[in-house]
């Protein structure tokens, strides 16, 4: 399909394919088997320029906004939807950093996350808080210089990798989500460990860790924006990186779909290959089609986010409603078509449809997104008659 993209743009699809084929791919069954990011990989996404992408230029970035990062995190989930999580969720990280913070935060972070010798995570879910973002309990008392955290994060992406922390805190519980502060917290401060290393389904080659924060203090200079902008320094970052979820969703299912198409290409039964049977014909042409109508939606909503606009709650909850939903069912049928073969770890598409769940569940689960979408489309309709 023709998108309409610039040079630049094709440079980076290019750039993230290659590295997905020649560095990704030879070690993904090892780094699902072991579950974990081998860092060579890590070393790789910061030689090729990726962690560039969404950074802005006058940070040493290449100021490619969320069409940049969509592009590479697509390319990369066709191959490896766990690495495509470790590099965008140090996107996602980025995020808040980008929008809110000082000029001295993005001058003294920004160039280390680009160049990849440090990386950045994004810390909102507790036990308590996750559908209900507003329900975070960690808390984060003030002395005279620093603000002092006790409490935990659990199911953080890049947990432990990660070097930076944009972390998600109560500065004020009785206020509740306006009581909400956004604190840059760095690995290595005192009182700030990592607990539980989650054993997941899918994404495996990317790190999920539990933060944990006892007597941590950190100087209050490292605060993002305002006290009590936490909760929409959260939702103003979500509703742009839920697009990236839908890119990665993109990627895993045209990574099943090309399994498929090649596998229906050489298994024969009943004499002919299985491609000649129109049963699979039809599953194929049903997968791509879908598969290109989330593309469609997806890339719109990312040009839509890049463009300035301030409405995009709607759009991106959409693209990541829509493009999850289709790489769930786009997987499960690559599985179908591939039969016993495809249930196998012989042949990657288990691991994809393992890999897909997730995009349904993470950065605002399915059921979310559709509130969302029902609140935008209301909301949308009192304005008109007024």
């Amino acid at each position: 399909m023709y998108y309409k993209l610039s040079e630049e743009e094709l440079m980076i699809k290019e750039v993230a394919r290659n590295l997905a084929e020649e560095k990704i791919k030879p070690l993904r069954e090892e780094m699902d088997r072991e579950s974990r990011l081998f860092p060579e990989i890590r070393e790789e996404l910061g030689r090729s320029d990726l962690l560039r992408v969404s950074i802005p230029e006058e940070y040493e970035g290449l100021g490619m906004g969320f069409m940049g990062m969509a592009l590479a995190t697509e390319e990369i989930s066709i191959v490896d939807g766990g690495i495509a999580t470790a590099y965008s969720a140090n996107g996602l990280g980025a995020t808040p950093l980008i929008l809110f913070g000082s000029k001295e935060q993005k001058k003294k972070y920004l160039p280390q996350i680009a160049s990849g010798e440090k990386w950045i995570a994004f810390a909102l879910t507790e036990p308590e808080a996750g559908s209900d973002a507003g329900g975070v309990k960690l808390k984060a008392d003030k002395d005279s210089e620093n603000y002092i955290l006790n409490g935990n994060k659990i199911f953080i992406t890049n947990g432990g990798e990660a070097d930076y922390y944009v972390v998600i805190v109560a500065t004020n519980r009785e206020k509740g989500m306006r009581g909400l502060s956004a604190i840059i917290v760095e690995k290595g401060t005192e009182g700030f460990l990592f607990g539980k290393e989650e054993d997941k389904m899918g994404i495996r080659a990317s790190p999920t860790r539990e933060l944990v924060f006892t007597d941590c203090k950190v100087p209050k200079e490292n605060l993002l924006g305002k006290e009590g902008m936490g909760f929409m320094i959260a939702m103003k970052t979500l509703d742009r990186t839920r697009a990236g979820v839908a890119a990665q969703a993109v990627g895993i299912a045209q990574g099943a779909l090309n399994e498929a198409v090649s596998y229906a290409n050489v298994r024969m039964q009943f004499g002919k290959k299985i491609g000649e049977f129109q049963a699979i014909q039809i599953k194929l042409a049903e997968m791509a089609t879908k598969v290109e109508a989330a593309r469609a939606l997806t890339y719109q909503a990312v040009r839509y986010i890049d463009s300035g606009a301030s409405n995009i709650s709607k759009i991106s909850s959409q693209a990541k409603l829509f493009a999850s939903d289709v790489a769930m069912e786009v997987t499960t049928e690559a599985v179908q078509v591939l039969g016993g073969y495809g249930y196998m770890k012989d042949y990657p598409v288990e691991k994809m449809m393992r890999d897909a769940k997730i995009t349904q569940i993470y950065e605002g689960t399915n059921e979310i997104m559709k509130l969302i979408i029902a609140r935008e489309l209301l909301k949308e309709d009192l304005k008109k008659k007024r």
